[in-house]
């Protein structure tokens, strides 16, 4: 049973104030947040609106905020060179990415989306970036917290993971959700 299935069990059920629980642990905290975040449901939707796989989605999103050569895109998104090429070579197909001229190194070439990729991409942000219905039904008060806690932990990761490696991405769980 996952986390979150544990959770949908126990929803309605009062606990005493300053009750704790089985899910009281960071670990399976995590698992609860994985769950809610990675959303395959969300991932489909996203996938069908844009008519392809959501790691092409995931590439040109990365494409759309930033044009950058190959090697980093691979880097980015944690695939090897030789896959790189087929995504953006579909990408491109697509008429949503274009390979540019490197301006310093005449090896390498920089993918920069297209008008159509950015605005693809900015329908991929926004199906995803819409927060899932048990996050928007919070209270005011809670949404709070939860900010308040978000930036702690994201405080906290920052001082513990050296920058070069967040922008790699990595973690100190290593591994961290991809959208």
């Amino acid at each position: 049973m996952t986390a979150m299935e544990k959770h949908e069990r126990l929803e309605g059920v009062e606990e005493p104030a300053g009750a704790s629980t089985e899910e009281d642990t960071p670990a399976a905290l995590w698992t609860m947040l994985c769950d809610l975040v990675l959303d395959n449901e969300r991932r489909r939707e996203v996938a069908e609106a844009l008519g392809m796989s959501f790691g092409r989605v995931r590439a040109l999103r990365r494409i759309a905020a930033r044009a950058m050569p190959m090697g980093e895109l691979a880097a980015t998104l944690g695939i090897d060179a030789p896959y790189t090429t087929i995504v953006v070579d579909d990408l491109q197909r697509q008429g949503l990415v274009e390979r540019r001229p490197h301006p310093t190194d005449r090896r390498a070439k920089v993918v920069v989306a297209t008008r159509r990729g950015r605005v693809a991409a900015q329908r991929a942000n926004e199906i995803l970036g819409t927060p899932p219905a048990g996050l928007a039904g919070l209270d005011q008060a809670d949404v709070r917290e939860l900010a308040r806690i978000v930036r702690s932990v994201t405080e906290v990761q920052r001082r513990l993971v050296p920058a070069d490696e967040r922008r790699a991405g990595g973690s100190v769980a290593g591994s961290r959700p991809r959208a």
